[in-house]
């Protein structure tokens, strides 16, 4: 049996999937364990299950930084460099030795890395433990910066920073990109969303969204959704997005005074003060429990949302935000399964406009439903579990082989 070590980033869209694949190894026997921030980290993760701190958490000034941009609405090549100049890169620096830790205590064979989690890809190279990319957004696979090679070169050049920095040799680190592995990249997505026209290296394994069965017990009243008549649908933006999202709520009640339906709009009350008795407004919602009981979903293109609104059918409405969220977007309106919204300009009206578009025009439903389906067929965490255990050496381990060495 082998032992996996997933290595992850302080978010919490990118800690969720690895959960339900860690159980599945656990249960063909594999030991298995995390590393991360112990403050974002460990409370995402089921009890009993071995968490290796890298770090005890993020520091002040890139939660700073992050609020920062979010409270502004920061977007396009501005926000793309913010998040990787204020977020990824300075966390990943924290996190090196923390990892190389985590590695000498757990003695994983192989490391299943974060796409964002860079600093778990720099130690795998310079210890020589095969390792895993777990693209947890569809957004890499396409070259977003193919038609911003500048943008490109700037990348390209923090991450061999970020290499040179972590201990690689300097010509090895300009060869080297940490958001692939050369091993396996597990993608958690299909062709039926990212692009059916796209190509993949054999190593490459789309093995579709891995959603789990998250236990939630944030407070719902579940009596709301029996009140009323008519189709509900889900309107949330993901919390990081509140302050910059003040606009869109109110644009969102707004378009949903006098429709035929209801929605249930995730966003602080206080950004909503007097919404029209067809909306029910709550910071919370245990959203997987409730996306049974909705018709369709209004987000900011995230894609653990998307992910789990075409999981069970449902067409969206997307007003994309920042990061990968625009991709994401195109890829769903692409697919045929719902609407792509401008989150800064959109009014009250293309809102409605487009949530009645979703709910009553059968081809968003339908389309929807074809990506349902390439999720179930793509094999999930099991096929994912199958890839992984392909990377464990044989019986002559190359640990071994290092050590006499």
């Amino acid at each position: 049996m082998g032992r996996f070590l997933f290595v992850v980033p302080p978010l919490t869209g990118h800690v969720n999937p690895t959960v339900p694949l860690g159980r599945e190894l656990e249960a063909r026997g594999h030991a298995v364990a995390w590393t991360g921030h112990a403050d974002v980290v460990a409370p995402l993760l089921p009890p009993g299950v071995a968490f290796l701190p890298a770090a005890e958490a993020v520091p002040d000034e890139v939660n700073a930084a992050v609020e920062h941009h979010t409270s502004r609405g920061t977007r396009g090549p501005a926000g793309f460099m913010a998040s990787w100049r204020e977020f990824v890169l300075p966390v990943n620096r924290q996190l090196v030795p923390g990892v190389h830790a985590a590695v000498d205590a757990f003695g994983p064979d192989v490391l299943v890395v974060d796409q964002q989690a860079l600093a778990g890809a720099a130690v795998a190279e310079l210890r020589g433990v095969r390792w895993a990319t777990c693209a947890t957004t569809s957004a890499e696979l396409i070259d977003p910066l193919a038609a911003a090679p500048q943008m490109a070169t700037w990348l390209g050049e923090r991450l061999r920073e970020l290499l040179v920095d972590a201990g690689l040799d300097p010509r090895r680190a300009a060869t080297f990109d940490p958001r692939f592995s050369p091993h396996l990249v597990l993608a958690l997505t299909t062709a039926e969303l990212v692009g059916s026209a796209l190509r993949f290296p054999d190593h490459y394994e789309l093995v579709g969204p891995l959603i789990g069965d998250r236990p939630d017990d944030t407070p719902f009243p579940w009596d709301w959704l029996d009140r009323g008549s008519g189709p509900v649908v889900l309107a949330s933006l993901g919390t990081l997005n509140w302050r910059s999202g003040e606009r869109f709520f109110a644009a969102m009640a707004e378009a949903m005074q006098g429709m035929a339906a209801r929605a249930v709009l995730v966003a602080p009350p206080d950004l909503v003060p007097d919404p029209p008795d067809n909306v029910l407004v709550a910071p919370r919602v245990p959203q997987l429990a409730l996306l049974p009981r909705m018709a369709a979903v209004v987000c900011h293109g995230g894609h653990n949302t998307v992910c789990e609104a075409l999981a069970q059918g449902l067409p969206l409405v997307v007003a994309p935000i920042r990061d990968d969220q625009p991709i994401v977007a195109e890829q769903v309106a692409a697919a045929g399964a719902g609407i792509r919204v401008k989150f800064a300009r959109v009014t009250a009206a293309a809102l409605a406009a487009a949530i009645g578009a979703v709910l009553t025009e059968p081809e968003y439903r339908a389309a929807a439903e074809r990506v349902r389906a390439s999720f179930v067929a793509a094999g999930g965490a099991r096929l994912a579990a199958e890839r992984l255990e392909g990377l464990l050496e044989p019986v002559t381990d190359a640990r071994v082989d290092r050590a006499i060495q």
